[in-house]
């Protein structure tokens, strides 16, 4: 009989811990997997973003649905919550990126990543039904237009998306894993993908990764935040771990609980495993974690707009999924639009005016100028009803090398807080010319009014949904976190498998990446019994 409760422990349930968490079963492990958020079946997710107790990720505050927003001094970040992690709301977006990224002086001389990675990307897109949209919708058209303009129409492509179309609305016996998955629904093409899809076409990791896994044998505890990961015994984990965790509620430490396991994987998403790491590092339970922690924090460079169209806009500008093409308006930049299909009317409380470059002193003063001199247009961004509707999102990503730091900052009940710095050498864009110029272009082509993010408006601080990094793979611990097989320096039996190994800026949606990297790791991790290579 083991000695631990389980083999292994995985933080988190995202991209990187589903991979995690189905592979470690399929080996013959135990393995217990610890969720921060809810369990979402599809019925369960909200109406509408106005849903506020369903939508957001607030849990002192008696939110818990599966959209966290957290506001740093240098980003703001959109990240995802719930049994699925960022699955859930993320918006099916699955590219693999371009060769750039590949050949990143973070770890270019590791491995041959293009060629290492390509049979993991081709399970990755498999186990996520990863397919191309076919039609155009209208905005697709404006964005192809867009491309002409910038003259990069070649540029122009349909996006891969992980999505069941089969027949809108009717329901089938699973048709991805011979009958071992789930029913699903073909889309109807709502255009509600990253409110949570409440008809079964989206294939979020409860559909694929996790369902498989449970399937093993694996349990899955929602609503439990770890707070310390702590070896037993051997200094270097070698004797196994200590889990504590906590229920995710309004008040801190109820319900503690602490576990046994022989490994852990931490996957708990850039924010969690950041936050969670240090918390372990400075209160001494894990005082090995390399110094690097919380540098070559990448945002993905993104930023963050909207276009909202007149109310006689004779277009429908919903009826697709979320993200269905992209362009390229120079090498390191990819522009897509996005939609919230008609649920998302509370997001436009996130946007105002759209507002030129600047500091955080000049910014607000263009906008207040922007304000007086077009008062119509600011009340009618104002006023949310129909604005999810009547917007096309303008998300604009690049593969530059630049870079923020997370740093912890100790709080006196033996938590963390992180805090954000730029990186003085390459420090991360709060402005992209590109972007603004896409946004102005769609205005004026559909009579539209172009907006900038609150966050870039008022305080010259961009969005991304896309935060990446901080525990990065690394040569050693004088540069990284964890190896090239993203195992922790300084520890036996402990992983990172999300966002945080990530070394590089991807300049595209990133799921696929962190899913093809977790099967990377997952692939070197013996089989129980066996010895490690």
């Amino acid at each position: 009989m083991s000695q631990f409760d389980y083999d292994w422990v995985v933080v988190g349930s995202g991209f990187g811990g589903s991979v995690s968490a189905l592979r470690l079963a399929e080996k013959g492990y135990s393995v217990n997997v610890l969720e921060c958020g809810k369990r979402f079946r599809d019925e369960d997710f909200p109406k509408s973003t106005w849903d506020v107790r369903r939508y957001f990720w607030a849990p002192r505050l008696g939110l818990k649905g599966i959209f966290r927003l957290t506001q740093f001094r240098d980003v703001a970040v959109v990240s995802g919550c719930g049994v699925g992690g960022g699955s859930l709301g993320y918006a099916n977006t699955l590219y693999v990126p371009p060769p750039e990224f590949f050949r990143d002086p973070q770890w270019a001389d590791l491995e041959d990543w293009e060629r290492t990675l390509a049979p993991h990307y081709a399970e990755a897109q498999r186990m996520l039904g990863v397919v191309e949209v076919e039609p155009d919708d209208p905005a697709d058209q404006l964005l192809r237009e867009l491309g002409e303009h910038l003259g990069v129409g070649q540029t122009y492509r349909k996006t891969p998306v992980g999505v069941y179309f089969g027949e809108p609305g009717e329901t089938v016996a699973d048709p991805f894993f011979g009958g071992d998955g789930p029913d699903r629904t073909g889309c109807i093409a709502c255009g509600r993908c990253m409110v949570g899809c409440p008809h079964g076409a989206k294939n979020t990791l409860v559909k694929n990764y996790l369902w498989l896994a449970e399937k093993r044998g694996v349990r899955i505890d929602a609503e439990r935040t770890v707070t310390e990961v702590r070896p037993l015994g051997a200094a270097d984990g070698s004797d196994g771990y200590a889990i504590t965790s906590e229920h995710s509620g309004l008040l801190p430490g109820r319900r503690k609980r602490t576990i046994t396991a022989r490994g852990v994987v931490f996957a708990a998403g850039p924010l969690g495993t950041n936050k969670l790491m240090q918390r372990c590092r400075l209160n001494g339970a894990l005082p090995k974690i390399s110094a690097r922690l919380g540098e070559l924090v990448r945002t993905n460079s993104e930023m963050i707009l909207a276009v909202t169209v007149p109310e006689d806009y004779p277009e429908d500008l919903t009826k697709r999924v979320a993200i269905s093409s992209s362009i390229y308006p120079d090498a390191h930049t990819h522009i897509e639009t996005v939609t919230y299909g008609k649920a998302g009317d509370s997001m436009s409380t996130l946007y105002t005016l759209l507002v030129g470059d600047g500091t955080k002193v000049t910014r607000p003063l263009k906008l207040l100028g922007q304000i007086v001199r077009h008062p119509g247009k600011f009340f009618r961004v104002m006023r949310p009803k129909g604005w999810s509707e009547r917007t096309i999102i303008v998300l604009v990503m690049q593969t530059l090398d630049n870079a923020i730091a997370l740093r912890p900052k100790r709080m006196p009940n033996g938590g963390v807080r992180l805090t954000t710095e730029q990186d003085p050498e390459r420090p991360n864009p709060t402005f992209i010319p590109v972007a603004n110029e896409a946004a102005e272009w769609l205005a004026k082509r559909t009579g539209g009014i172009a907006q900038s993010s609150v966050s870039e408006a008022l305080f010259n601080v961009p969005n991304t949904a896309h935060i990446l990094g901080g525990a990065t793979i690394g040569h050693s611990p004088e540069d990284g976190v964890v190896d090239s097989r993203q195992r922790v320096f300084g520890y036996e039996n402990m992983l990172v498998c999300d966002g945080s190994a990530v070394p590089a800026n991807v300049g595209v949606n990133p799921s696929l990446t962190i899913t093809a990297l977790s099967e990377h790791a997952m692939s070197h991790v013996p089989a129980q019994g066996e010895s490690d290579a």
